[in-house]
């Protein structure tokens, strides 16, 4: 792990050290809100002018036009700009311009710039187009059955473009019938593969992404049984119990003893400190997990998530999402916001604190420097989320 991160400089947690960034209700103090906001407007004109070489073809919420897209609405959310949602009104069009036809996914398919376009067309009270892309998103739903089931291309990377959609919009536009069917899907698929694999004695479940059981959020094991205790998604009580959470649980049993999780079932290799790929993903289906069983462990392996992420969590990979700092932070605001302890609050300001000084501390540049999961504009995303902490969630992942 200690050679993918860069040494943490940061004095961890004391109350005196917070002062300068939040007050006692957690509230940021004027001074650190100030820094987050000048640097947002930075970066925004940094990102636009480095968006000008980009690809014109990549619809996609991960790397491409979504991805921005999402962005601005994002800062129309936390700023009430309208001017932020006319752009976010732009990136739409470009990215449904150049739909892929190939993947269903929120991130790396057609499924995000249909959600994406769906809400920014029904804030700007277009529900005409709002509806076009909403029954477009809807026929996606033929599922070819040798879609894998993990988040970035596969049906749980649908499901969250359904589920983005009813929180958007407040209400049920796509029926619950709908999700529930995909749950469905997911669910009779995990229990096949454990069957074939001879995986039912230790996990219920089992899912694979070309031929290899990945545990991680983005492609594994952890990310779907995140959404699988999503209450309302249509899992059952029965199911729950008997199935998702033995099969929690087994990943459970994976954790290294430093605390971090490996990236695939079987690799001994204790490297990757990524939302992706070990705790900072991983962590998010503890939290469920105890959120919805209530047993202690869960809290406990979340808060050694949290540890590993502090330790080793300022990546050289860089300030990105997927594989960066700021996809870390946002481990540590999901601990916040369910504890409430102000050490994770402070936690997460530090490693904004490490981002205002973006491209200071020699990391390696991504493929797409200013993309929304690789790049400058996750980096953006999480310094508008933390502005108010208790509303934050990682972007096209976190319910």
């Amino acid at each position: 792990m200690a050679q993918r991160a860069l040494p943490n400089p940061f004095a961890d947690y004391d109350k005196s050290l917070a002062t300068g960034y939040f007050d006692a209700a957690g509230r940021l103090t004027p001074e650190f809100t100030q820094r987050l906001n000048n640097k947002i407007r930075e970066l925004l004109q940094q990102m636009e002018r480095g968006l000008k070489s980009a690809d014109p073809q990549d619809c996609t919420a991960y790397t491409g036009w979504a991805g921005i897209a999402l962005l601005y609405l994002h800062l129309y959310d936390v700023y009430g700009d309208p001017a932020y949602l006319q752009v976010a009104h732009e990136y739409v069009k470009k990215s449904l311009s150049c739909l892929t036809r190939r993947s269903i996914t929120f991130l790396c398919g057609d499924a995000g710039p249909l959600a994406v376009a769906a809400v920014v067309y029904h804030k700007l009270q277009n529900q005409k187009q709002s509806e076009d892309c909403i029954t477009r998103l809807l026929h996606l739903h033929k599922l070819d059955p040798r879609v894998p089931d993990e988040l970035l291309y596969g049906r749980m990377g649908y499901l969250y473009a359904l589920v983005f959609v009813n929180k958007h919009f407040g209400e049920e536009k796509i029926p619950l019938s709908h999700i529930q069917q995909v749950c469905e899907a997911v669910v009779a698929s995990g229990e096949s593969l454990a069957k074939r694999r001879n995986f039912m004695a230790k996990s219920p479940l089992m899912y694979e992404w070309y031929q290899e059981y990945y545990v991680g959020a983005a492609h594994g094991l952890a990310g779907i049984y995140y959404y699988l205790m999503q209450p309302g998604l249509g899992v059952s009580q029965v199911k729950l119990h008997n199935t998702v959470k033995p099969s929690v649980d087994y990943v459970c049993q994976l954790k290294f003893p430093s605390g971090n999780y490996p990236p695939c079932i079987n690799d001994t290799r204790d490297l990757l400190v990524h939302w992706c790929h070990g705790a900072p993903g991983v962590i998010y289906m503890l939290v469920q997990a105890y959120k919805v069983f209530g047993e202690q462990q869960y809290l406990n392996d979340a808060l050694q998530c949290a540890e590993v992420i502090w330790q080793h969590g300022l990546l050289k990979k860089g300030y990105g999402l997927c594989h960066g700092t700021a996809g870390n932070a946002y481990g540590f605001l999901a601990l916040y916001n369910l504890t409430q302890n102000m050490k994770y609050l402070y936690r997460a300001c530090k490693f904004a604190e490490w981002c205002l000084s973006y491209g200071q501390h020699g990391c390696r540049t991504p493929d797409t420097p200013f993309s929304l999961f690789e790049g400058m504009a996750g980096t953006i995303y999480f310094l508008a989320d933390l502005l108010v902490p208790t509303k934050a969630k990682f972007p096209a992942f976190e319910l």
